[in-house]
């Protein structure tokens, strides 16, 4: 199925779990590939990205449909950095437990 590019700019993107993960904003290309790599996304959801006041690229690899949303495979975990190790936690003493 072949579309227009800017058929995709200003939907919302939702992970298929229904989270809100943001809009697009702009849409990467493969020229050489002739085919849509990725999609940029503003308007993140801050519990979603540390950067919600930036933007990502959302591999176009990850969308499963495109209607009047973008879907794509949930992404729990993917973009925010895992939480800091307090430099007084020991692994062995949570091991003897």
């Amino acid at each position: 199925m072949q579309s227009e590019v800017s058929t995709l700019f200003g939907l919302n993107i939702y992970t298929d779990r229904g989270v809100y993960i943001g809009k697009v904003s702009d849409v990467q290309l493969d020229v050489s590939e002739r085919k849509v790599s990725g999609l940029a996304a503003s308007r993140l959801n801050p519990e979603m990205f540390d950067n919600a006041d930036r933007g990502v690229i959302i591999p176009y690899r990850w969308v499963t449909a495109v209607a009047d949303v973008v879907l794509i495979r949930h992404v729990k975990d993917q973009f925010k950095k895992p939480e800091e190790i307090p430099e007084d936690y020991n692994i062995s003493s949570e091991e003897e437990q």
